[in-house]
């Protein structure tokens, strides 16, 4: 966490805007045949055969990222990461990504170097054109702003719920969370005394899981080799119970969600309790996980019930029933939103 203070720095303004474009973009390559004309002109050309869909979203510095622990090539990484599990929640294949960035004059090139670096990793990983974007000046720090495109054959909506479908997560939840909370715990340290290295061994994967997340790309081609097509999905980006009440709300469902089937990883638990915090709280308010929130259907049962990518955490009811979490105590609590707000004061 201690500052190279002899970095090069070079000023933005010796290369101006399309000399900026082009330095940052020189290593991309294209692809899939869908892109006709990528980078290069007044706007992309792209030819889909099949459905496309589209999602953007915006990261801000000081509301969605600290760079006081956030290095600008996670960063990049993960400014495309959030889109492409929007894509993926879709049962879509990604496939496009425009990229924007507004900076103040505090960044130099080098640091925009480092962002489109995890930029291209990611587009390598995830098999995606970059296609175009913008840059511009700021005063506000840095902005970044990803818009992803994919194709679909059998897109998946937030509103084809059914009573008596499976409710169905990938992987596990709260990491991301509490990876946050243990870098701004050591932000907090390091703060008093600079001279303090963090020992985050213990921490490794809430660490990653916040700085470095992934998205469920695996989980798209896994129910289409399993012949399984969910019901209802979303990403979980806002936390469990947020995402549940998307899904309820828009199928015009209730829930019922058990406690004790929620996937935690053991640290997360044992991070859990060294802050003193309960783990189910965390799993359901927590957000940033990036994993995949579907319901199933219960004919689809002997499908996915011995897959270890899939757990299921319940099942949907009639509207009228409402939305509750069943306690490892075998008590109903209804389920409320606590997650990550935007807008919130």
């Amino acid at each position: 966490m201690i500052e190279d203070k002899n970095q090069q720095r070079t000023d933005l303004s010796t290369l101006g805007e399309f000399g900026l474009i082009d330095h940052l973009t020189k290593n991309f390559v294209i692809n899939h045949k869908s892109t006709v004309k990528g980078i290069g002109d007044d706007a992309a050309v792209l030819d889909f055969k099949k459905k496309v869909v589209v999602t953007t979203d915006l990261l801000v510095e000081g509301v969605h990222f600290d760079l006081s622990y956030m290095p600008l090539k996670h960063l990049g990484y993960k400014s495309v990461i959030v889109n492409l599990s929007d894509v993926y929640a879709m049962n879509a294949t990604a496939t496009q990504i425009t990229v924007s960035i507004a900076v103040s004059n505090r960044f130099p090139l080098e640091a925009l170097e480092e962002i489109y670096a995890g930029i291209e990793t990611a587009a390598k990983i995830y098999n995606i054109d970059v296609i175009g974007g913008d840059t511009t000046s700021s005063n506000k720090g840095l902005l970044i702003s990803v818009t992803a495109l994919g194709e679909v054959e059998n897109e998946v909506y937030r509103s084809g719920a059914k009573p008596n479908d499976l409710l169905v997560v990938t992987g596990d939840l709260g990491a991301a969370y509490m990876g946050l909370q243990v870098l701004e715990r050591e932000k907090e340290v390091f703060k008093v005394n600079p001279n303090i290295q963090p020992d985050l061994d213990q921490y490794t994967y809430l660490i990653e899981r916040q700085l470095k997340p992934e998205a469920r790309k695996d989980i798209v081609k896994l129910l289409n080799d399993l012949d399984v097509k969910p019901t209802s999905m979303i990403d979980i980006s806002d936390g469990l119970s947020s995402e549940i009440m998307h899904i309820c709300k828009q199928s015009k469902v209730g829930c019922d969600l058990y406690e004790s089937k929620i996937p935690l990883d053991p640290q997360v638990i044992s991070t859990c309790e060294e802050f003193n915090i309960d783990s189910t709280t965390v799993a359901l308010n927590g957000g940033e996980d990036y994993e995949l929130l579907m319901t199933i259907s219960q004919d689809d049962y002997p499908k996915i019930k011995a897959n270890p990518n899939l757990t299921i955490i319940g099942y949907m009811t009639e509207e009228s029933a409402g939305m509750h979490l069943v306690t490892r105590a075998e008590t109903k609590i209804p389920i409320k939103a606590q997650g990550w707000k935007n807008f919130n004061e």
